[in-house]
């Protein structure tokens, strides 16, 4: 499959999707969403590592010691691809309560949650799951001035082939961790 729309997210959330320490990601929309307001227009998208928001604070102790502070406006000149994902589901939610209780399946800590909620109060935070499939190959790439800012979505200057590259998490694995997640949310319907 050719895919050029990439989700922007820092590069500790990739490598924990990548290594199936997560499927959740929590979103609320840059500062350049287009609306303003955070959307999931694309199904299939690349998963496009970014470093200068990473903030350890924000992290669970495992990885917090993973990120690398850098500098404002620093973006390394070639990125690397090396996974690609499917958005299974969309939920969002409006309450603290709700996301707290997803804290054992995802990477931030209760205080990345808290500003979350705090920063554009009356939009909803977005849980994104996701099935991520690695890269048999990575691709590496020009970093362009037109990846950069504060957005979640990217279209690439190239559509890029997704294979060869094997899922993450097998069925077995990946439908335990959805069911597992889907527990902690009863009364949220599934979207997508």
């Amino acid at each position: 499959m050719l895919l050029s729309q990439a989700l922007k997210e820092w590069s500790v959330a990739v490598d924990a999707l990548m290594q199936g320490q997560t499927i959740l990601l929590l979103r609320k929309g840059g500062i350049r969403e287009v609306g303003k307001q955070f959307q999931v227009p694309h199904r299939h998208v690349w998963l496009y590592p970014t470093y200068e928001h990473q903030k350890n604070h924000l992290l669970k102790s495992d990885w917090a010691e993973r990120v690398t502070p850098v500098a404002p406006g620093w973006h390394p000149n070639q990125v690397t691809l090396q996974a690609w994902a499917e958005v299974v589901h969309v939920w969002t939610v409006d309450t603290l309560d709700a996301v707290n209780a997803l804290l054992p399946f995802h990477i931030w800590n209760d205080q990345f949650v808290a500003e979350r909620f705090r920063w554009q109060p009356t939009q909803p935070l977005h849980l994104l799951l996701l099935r991520t499939y690695r890269l048999m190959a990575p691709i590496s790439m020009d970093w362009q001035s037109s990846y950069g800012g504060c957005r979640s979505w990217l279209t690439l200057e190239n559509a890029l082939e997704t294979m060869p590259s094997t899922p993450v998490l097998d069925d077995s694995m990946f439908t335990q961790a959805v069911q597992q997640i889907q527990r902690q949310l009863p009364d949220i319907s599934l979207g997508l």
